[in-house]
């Protein structure tokens, strides 16, 4: 382990101590915190799994993640109440509310600020949490469409060899965001928006060039943007515009030497005024009681393993 890496741990870290010898690493200090460093260490050697080094934005954006320090350094905004209050109800009368803590955070946030990075686990309800806002948005007339991208990672974003005309190459890619929308919007009325491009779904690639004005845009699975995708996403929001990025930096499709956008962008934008960055953890996840389960096993059996 690098004594850069060393130096973070020990920084994030205080009242612990890391002594690395070889390819080992010996952490003394208290229970909790020794328990929220080894998290970020088996974090570390996932992406070592996938590239050749750890670099200074993995481990912040790990850091960050395990110990819940950029979620605790600002004051929490209090727009909704508790979690549980209302976002918006399905066209069967259903009511769709921010269940967790870090569902919360999303939706204050969002209320606050132009653009919110979601980041955190599979099935922490990021993307749902974000197309509700997105289509309450549309509903109070607070924007005049929404704009839902996604990077078709395992197509390459090059979708030409794939049969059938472009919605039907596309679908396969994009269809969690449909799923969302068809809870949230009758049939009919759905149908109506995506024929007149008042919600427009599409892969990353088919956003350059274009400027969204007047727009609730969310880009899901950032994890797998590149820099120059993310950056070409971010500066396509025009005036009246709003943004959600969501995506889990523990399960990008990049190739192995390819930077992920989305833990790079947590570095560049940090200290710029109207943006947000927000964490959500295991403690998060709102599908069936077992995925916790489900992801945690994988994470002792992942690390069998490699020892």
């Amino acid at each position: 382990m690098h004594d850069r890496n060393i130096s973070a741990l020990d920084k994030a870290f205080p009242e612990s101590k890391f002594n690395a010898r070889g390819d080992r690493i010996k952490i003394t200090g208290p229970q909790e915190e020794v328990e929220t460093a080894l998290e970020v260490i088996k974090g570390m050697l996932d992406i070592l799994d996938r590239k050749d080094a750890v670099e200074e934005n993995d481990l912040k954006t790990l850091i960050a993640l395990k110990s819940g320090e950029s979620t605790a350094r600002r004051p929490q905004i209090r727009d909704l109440g508790e979690p549980g209050d209302t976002i918006i109800h399905t066209h069967n009368g259903e009511a769709i509310s921010a269940k967790t803590p870090g569902q919360k955070r999303i939706v204050t946030s969002s209320t606050k600020q132009d653009i919110v990075f979601a980041i955190g686990p599979a099935g922490t309800g990021k993307t749902y949490t974000s197309v509700a806002l997105a289509v309450q948005a549309l509903k109070d007339r607070k924007v005049r469409k929404i704009i839902l991208a996604r990077p078709a990672v395992e197509a390459g974003e090059n979708l030409g060899f794939l049969p059938g005309d472009l919605k039907e190459k596309i679908d396969p890619y994009l269809r969690p965001l449909y799923d969302a929308l068809e809870d949230m919007i009758d049939r009919d009325r759905l149908e109506l928006y995506l024929a007149k491009n008042v919600i427009e779904i599409a892969p990353l690639a088919y956003m350059r060039g274009r400027t969204l004005n007047n727009a609730f845009v969310i880009l899901d699975e950032a994890q797998n943007a590149t820099n120059t995708q993310m950056k070409m996403f971010l500066t396509r929001i025009g005036f009246n515009s709003r943004a959600i990025i969501t995506g889990d930096i523990t399960q990008t499709d990049l190739p192995r030497r390819q930077q992920s956008g989305l833990i790079s962008i947590q570095n560049i934008l940090q200290d710029v005024e109207g943006i947000d960055f927000v964490y959500l953890g295991e403690e998060d996840v709102v599908r069936h009681k077992l995925v916790r389960d489900i992801i945690n096993a994988y994470e002792k059996f992942e690390n069998k393993k490699k020892k």
